[in-house]
């Protein structure tokens, strides 16, 4: 008796993208795509009124809920889906965010279908799927925990390189401007710079953060 397909919501705010994936994961036989999503609320909401084994979460749906937190909403809920990740993005700032909001894997945009397969079989198991030079960067956090951003930190300067103000950004993350300073202390001394501007570039650099669109 053959055993039930994993059934798979993909949340992607690109319609050729899901298209793409869809046609891809298709020629799998134990693979059903059940459901689409375009925005991360739409994906939150399917994820808690139909039943899903995994959920492939884009992280940038425009305007709208980031991918992280609709992961974390998402994986709040108890028997609720396995969120994989499927991004673009490989900076330390993306990749903790996910990981902290609950994603069981994080895979690139660039794998190979096989690589996504076995990633979503990984993650419909239980197990973590973490594309190789995620995990390679998450080790090598590991190994300099002393010089390593914070999850926070890195938050506050990924808004820096966004252009925003000390004001703005206390505002955004519910935090004092003297707490916004203080991160930005600690970070010019991880980074070994004094300015906005330097930690800016030194981060986007070392993809730390994403560059400044």
């Amino acid at each position: 008796m053959n055993a039930a397909p994993i059934r798979l919501l993909l949340a992607d705010d690109h319609p050729i993208v899901r298209a793409g994936l869809r046609a891809v994961l298709d020629t799998e036989p134990d693979f059903a795509v059940a459901g689409e999503a375009a925005t991360a609320e739409r994906a939150v909401e399917l994820a808690s009124c139909e039943a899903y084994d995994v959920v492939l979460m884009d992280l940038q749906f425009g305007a709208g809920m980031h991918g992280a937190e609709a992961t974390a909403k998402i994986t709040a809920r108890p028997g609720a889906p396995r969120v994989l990740v499927l991004t673009t993005y490989d900076t330390d700032a993306d990749i903790l965010a996910a990981v902290e909001a609950g994603a069981a894997g994080y895979l690139l945009k660039d794998a190979p279908p096989e690589e996504l397969a076995a990633a979503v079989r990984t993650a419909a198991s239980g197990r973590s799927a973490l594309a190789p030079a995620v995990a390679h960067r998450l080790m090598d956090r590991m190994r300099t925990p002393a010089e390593a951003l914070t999850r926070r930190e890195l938050e506050v300067l990924q808004l820096v390189g966004d252009g925003l103000s000390n004001q703005q950004i206390s505002k955004q993350l519910f935090l004092s401007q003297a707490t916004v300073k203080s991160h930005l202390v600690h970070i010019y001394a991880k980074l070994g710079v004094d300015s906005r501007t330097a930690a800016v570039a030194a981060a986007s650099a070392r993809r730390l953060i994403r560059q400044p669109g």
